[in-house]
């Protein structure tokens, strides 16, 4: 009987270990107030449901932009990349379907240049500038916010909605990307890329773009004295109200040669010396001065951004919008071109 109590303590504590032991280890799994390393554990091992979804297809690529301001490279996820292109290149409160074209056509551009390991214009180390004089204009994160002050957050938003809307597309024609030139305006007509630069490309034709006429940049006047004018485009005038006569347009609708006297100039080559905003142009003689009236704004080849917005005003989607300004093009997944990419670094 001396052996009983000690015993009865023994399975009493059996008993309660029992009851304990399930209340600890269910504790840290049931309770949302569970804290502690275990814890901190299972929320880094079992993300959030947002947090599942696929990461963006542009992720894993780096771009080397050379920053003209500062003199020096920056290394910037290919995303972010696309939001500062697509911030310099188009207005934020143009409608959601044109912001995404607008990426869409960015990324093809920079995915084209790293696939070939182009880097012509771009300083030694990096890929691309960020001036749309070689390359595509690029704005950083700060200076969005400088540009777009109180208006930020909902502009960063939109635009990098765009961006991820697109997210490892691009533009190709017969399976190779595309040259995706675009420009803000038309005359209600894209040109022809052999109308404006050398050589014939089957998507980069001429079309109607009649929602140009909208926009604010369709119709500009430059002044300039006849001395000027004289000097930079090499002819002579003198008092003659006669400046030239058109003798060609392109399919596109704008100046094509103008005859001089017997000297021809193209239309570009009057645009680039007068710096005028198009090459369909029309002149006046006003005393000393000379008038110039042009309609459109940018070269005029490929995508025309404020036909964008305006195509989209109409309910079409950013796959209307590529394919018509570009023509036969598919709007592809670029993720072999992406690991491509990926595995050269």
């Amino acid at each position: 009987m001396k052996n009983i109590k000690p015993l009865i303590v023994l399975a009493a504590f059996l008993i309660a270990l029992t009851l304990i032991i399930p209340a600890v280890l269910v504790l840290p799994f049931s309770s949302e107030k569970a804290s502690g390393k275990l814890g901190e554990d299972l929320a880094k091992k079992q993300p959030a449901a947002q947090e599942t979804t696929s990461p963006s297809s542009d992720a894993a690529i780096d771009v080397a932009v050379f920053r003209t301001a500062k003199s020096a490279i920056e290394e910037t996820p290919l995303e972010d990349y696309l939001v500062g292109v697509v911030a310099a290149e188009m207005p934020a409160d143009f409608n959601e379907e044109a912001l995404k074209a607008q990426a869409l056509t960015a990324r093809t551009y920079i995915v084209n240049r790293l696939v070939k390991g182009d880097t012509i214009g771009a300083p030694k180390g990096s890929q691309v500038t960020d001036t749309p004089q070689l390359h595509q204009a690029y704005i950083d994160d700060a200076q969005q916010r400088k540009n777009w002050g109180k208006d930020y957050e909902w502009k960063k938003k939109k635009i990098l909605e765009a961006v991820r809307s697109t997210s490892g597309q691009i533009l190709t024609y017969n399976g190779e990307p595309i040259d995706a030139l675009f420009f803000s305006t038309s005359n209600g007509f894209t040109e022809n890329s052999e109308d404006y630069w050398s050589g014939s490309i089957p998507y980069l034709r001429s079309v109607s773009s009649p929602w140009d006429k909208d926009s604010p940049k369709f119709t500009n006047q430059k002044v300039v004295t006849v001395k000027e004018f004289e000097s930079r485009l090499g002819v002579k005038i003198g008092s003659s109200n006669a400046l030239g006569k058109i003798v060609a347009r392109t399919e596109g609708k704008r100046v094509a040669k103008v005859d001089f006297n017997g000297k021809v100039l193209t239309g570009r080559n009057i645009r680039d010396k007068l710096d005028l905003k198009s090459s369909d142009f029309s002149w006046e003689r006003k005393g000393n001065n000379i008038v110039i009236t042009t309609r459109g704004n940018g070269h005029g080849v490929g995508m025309s951004q404020y036909g964008a917005n305006g195509m989209a005003a109409e309910g079409k989607n950013y796959k209307d919008i590529v394919q018509y300004y570009y023509k036969g093009v598919e709007v592809t997944s670029a993720e072999n071109m992406m690991s491509t990419i990926t595995a050269k670094k």
